[in-house]
């Protein structure tokens, strides 16, 4: 199942600790779609999911976004 968190004009932590949340939730091997825009994300998020042994599938960068898939593991 893939579930979507927008957290655009959100600054660091908050993408994280919304990510966490919802990786609380979801079962293992669902998928979260991140809509950011803080930039922040691109270095936080990878290394907060090689912390806790999730995957980040595909990072997009968009003129005005950006967008983080990450892989529930475990």
């Amino acid at each position: 199942m893939q579930h979507n968190i927008d957290v655009k004009r959100l600054l660091c932590p908050m993408p994280v600790i919304r990510l966490g949340e919802m990786i609380n939730k979801a079962a293992v091997g669902d998928t979260i779609e991140m809509l950011a825009t803080d930039p922040g994300v691109l270095h936080d998020i990878p290394a907060w999911c090689k912390v806790h042994g999730h995957n980040v599938l595909e990072i997009q960068e968009n003129s005005d976004d950006i967008t983080i898939l990450v892989e529930k593991i475990g």
